[in-house]
């Protein structure tokens, strides 16, 4: 075969694979299980099919059956491919399918004469197979309704001649083999079920203490571990990529004389004021901006993609804003503040220490040099040597 012909083969069978379950992760979901159930009933058609064979009489039943039961499993998926199932609370229909699967079980059992004895397995895999959607409450009404459903079922073979009929004793044995197959079958679901909600609580509760270690208590930002890493994270895939993508801004921003603030107005006016100004913060920044608390009045911001000149619009912006307009606190108190902004853009084979450094000295030139304002570290350090030639 020639090699060229192979990614088109790839890709038509990819394209089919879509067409019939779609992109969607959640409908390929849906319509996955909802092809498992339909495989399951097709095979159950098939056998009760055969039972025609060795029971003519039954073969009108058995085909009107047969076609109920594929005209529903053609009308199930078509909602479901379709997406009109998403507008109820259960987009899969497992309730649904499992009802009727029951009941075309209990039909089948009236049916199938000579075969009937394969339906009770059936039931245990319905059950089993799609119960797993359900909750506590409608598997212990698919319970009630399938028991309920094979009762009439065993009633009718019993009393209607065309089924074959059976003595009391052999519908008795029956229903305690039904009543056995559904009670097990729903108790194993509901353990299931009660195992796996247990394993959610489990994995949510992990989830929030990760959450928790990740993120500064008062303002709800990342903290200073958060930061870190995103920044490790970020400056390494841009390096490993080896891509001329945007360059990565940090900037590092330190609330001036804010030890005044807690000591005239008190901690908690203070505290107040660290989560307004991270509120200032985000509004001046982009969805793909990253904003951390990094111990005490100091943040720090990283920009992705981002030139220095739309850094410095941005920072700048922020120094502004907030001189401009003073916080007001939920006392009504006006607090004026000012903020001092240390900022770097990432060099080639730099470490997001060395990157962080450098931001720090920008943002100490920035308080010796006055407050409120914004300093660059590649002038600061050009500042700095140009004051040790002077001084030497």
């Amino acid at each position: 075969m020639p090699q060229h012909t192979r990614p088109r083969s790839a890709s038509l069978s990819q394209r089919l694979l879509t067409l019939l379950i779609t992109d969607d992760p959640h409908q390929r979901v849906r319509l996955t299980m909802t092809g498992m159930a339909a495989l399951l009933m097709l095979c159950c058609i098939a056998v009760v099919q055969l039972v025609t064979v060795e029971a003519p009489s039954l073969f009108a039943w058995v085909q009107g059956w047969s076609l109920v039961c594929s005209i529903g499993l053609v009308v199930v998926y078509a909602l479901i491919r379709s997406g009109f199932s998403q507008r109820w609370r259960d987009p899969a229909m497992t309730l649904f399918q499992i009802l009727a699967s029951l009941f075309g079980a209990a039909v089948a059992y009236v049916i199938a004469g000579p075969a009937r004895d394969i339906v009770l397995p059936i039931v245990a895999v319905i059950l089993v197979f799609g119960s797993f959607g359900l909750t506590r409450q409608q598997m212990l009404f698919v319970l009630v309704y399938g028991m309920a459903a094979f009762a009439l079922a065993v009633a009718a073979v019993q009393w209607w001649p065309g089924a074959g009929g059976q003595t009391p004793l052999e519908s008795l044995a029956t229903m305690v083999m039904v009543v056995v197959v559904m009670a097990s079958s729903t108790l194993l679901n509901m353990r299931i079920s009660a195992a796996r909600e247990k394993l959610r609580q489990q994995k949510l509760s992990v989830e929030r203490e990760r959450d928790l270690a990740m993120r500064d208590a008062l303002t709800g930002l990342p903290n200073r571990r958060f930061m870190q890493d995103i920044m490790g994270w970020e400056g390494g895939r841009i390096q490993r990529s080896g891509r001329n993508e945007l360059p990565l801004l940090i900037a590092q921003l330190d609330l001036d004389h804010f030890k005044t603030i807690n000591d005239t107005h008190g901690h908690a006016a203070g505290d107040e004021v660290l989560c307004a100004f991270a509120q200032r913060v985000h509004a001046c920044m982009r969805a793909s901006d990253v904003l951390a608390r990094w111990g005490g009045e100091e943040f720090v911001l990283m920009m992705t993609h981002t030139t220095r000149e739309d850094g410095a619009r941005v920072l700048e912006r922020l120094r502004v804003n907030l001189a401009e307009l003073p916080l007001v606190l939920s006392t009504g108190t006006n607090i004026a503040l000012t903020v001092s902004i240390g900022a770097a853009q990432q060099q080639q084979e730099e470490s997001a220490a060395e990157w962080l450094y450098r931001a720090d000295m920008a943002l100490y030139a920035a308080k010796t040099g006055g407050r409120n304002r914004v300093v660059w570290a590649d002038l600061a350090f050009a500042a700095t040597a140009e004051a040790a030639e002077h001084q030497a």
